[in-house]
Parts: C-alpha cells; structure tokens; sequence
C-alpha cells in the first residue's frame, strides 16, 4: 500500500497537521481492513478445502476393493498434502492475524486524536502531542512491516 498522500503544504498549524495525521490513521485503517478480509477468506478456504480432501480420500480409502477409487483417494491424498503446504508458504493466517492487530492499534490511535481535537479547541492544540502520536502511527507501521517481512522469511524455509 502506497501510504503517501500528497504532500501537505510546509507550515500547517498543530490542528491542520492532526487532521493530516487523522486521515493517514483512516487510510491505514482502511488498508488493514482490506487485507484482513482476504487473508481470512483464504485460510478458511484453506481449511475448508484441506478438510473436504482429507475426509473424501479417508472414505474412498475405505472402499479399496475399487481400484479407481483407491488411486482417487491417493489423489486426494498427494492433493492435500500440496495443499498443507501452501498455508506456510503463504501465511495467511498468520498475515490475518496481523491485519487485525494492526487494525486495533489504528481505530485506538484514531479515537484518542479525534477525541483530542473534539476536546481541545483549534488554537490550543499541541504540536508536541500530534507528533507524539504520527510517531506512534510511524511505530505501528513499522512494527507492522517487520512482522509482514518474519512471516515471509518463514515460509521461505
């Protein structure tokens, strides 16, 4: 995700640069939403399907008196295992699982600045506090794309 938005003009006042921040937390919101809906989808089809296979070709197995059927459930069998593979390949639920973290750290991130410029009027916002908190969205970013880059490395094994 390209997080850049256009570069906001030099010298915004303390809320301008809050209302910046706000719609940056929104964007990266949004992103972790997305992403967590496709993981999740995918680890459950994962699942859903390792689970159809495996229970198919366990039948099939029991009915060995038929050939075809005995090198169908052998099929399956192959088709399963080359399907548990590619969920630590692709970490999918452990990117889901990411997204969601993420997620939480955004909506809270989100609700302690818009309830600080909801609480605080527009000449006394602090620029120290709204950089305190792009630093924490910078940290959460960052936390978040270092997990992304172990989870890769992982299924690279």
């Amino acid at each position: 995700m390209d997080d850049r938005a256009p570069a906001p003009k030099a010298g915004l006042t303390p809320h301008e640069l809050a209302l910046d921040l706000l719609a940056r937390i929104d964007r990266a919101r949004d992103y972790g939403r997305s992403r967590k809906t496709t993981f999740r989808r995918r680890s459950t089809a994962l699942k859903v399907g390792l689970l159809a296979l495996s229970a198919t070709a366990t039948i099939i197995l029991g009915w060995q008196d038929l050939d075809f059927w005995t090198g169908l459930a052998f099929s399956l069998v192959a088709l399963t295992t080359v399907f548990a593979a590619l969920e630590p390949f692709f970490a999918w639920r452990s990117l889901w699982v990411l997204m969601e973290e993420s997620q939480y750290r955004f909506h809270r991130l989100y609700d302690e600045l818009a309830h600080y410029l909801a609480a605080t009027p527009t000449g006394e916002v602090d620029a120290a506090r709204v950089e305190a908190m792009f630093r924490e969205y910078q940290e959460t970013w960052a936390a978040v794309s270092t997990r992304w880059l172990e989870f890769r490395r992982i299924s690279d094994r």
